[in-house]
């Protein structure tokens, strides 16, 4: 096989297996609560990343509730010192912070699923 095609393989490879991350967009919805003053999907920014908060609760049947009240009335000490502010501390907007809640959970399950299906092509 001539070189270039090498090349052009592992290039073709390597963005199947990140097609993924490449594809995902901060919801309107974080947009509209300002989540994305504070947070993206792949990196810190004072907050954690979002893919970070999805694998630590990945096998956590207790997640969706816990965040709930992490993010409708404000947490701090669980991925650092900064203090996340409370989102909805009057309870008004829960079906918006459920539907952010649930985004983000549903990030590291669809990263693995995409990981695994690359694996087995």
């Amino acid at each position: 096989m001539s070189r270039l095609v090498v090349i052009v393989l592992n290039i073709f490879a390597g963005l199947a297996c990140c097609s993924f991350t490449l594809a995902v967009e901060m919801p309107d919805l974080a947009k509209k609560n300002e989540c994305i003053n504070c947070h993206a999907i792949n990196e810190r920014i004072v907050g954690p990343a979002w893919m970070d908060v999805s694998k630590k609760y990945l096998n956590d049947p207790m997640a969706e509730e816990r965040l709930m009240v992490r993010v409708s009335k404000g947490s701090s000490g669980f991925f650092g010192l900064i203090h996340m502010p409370a989102n909805d501390p009057d309870g008004i907007k829960q079906v918006e912070m459920r539907a952010l809640v649930r985004f983000v959970l549903g990030l590291a399950k669809s990263d693995k699923a995409g990981t695994e299906q690359n694996n087995a092509n």
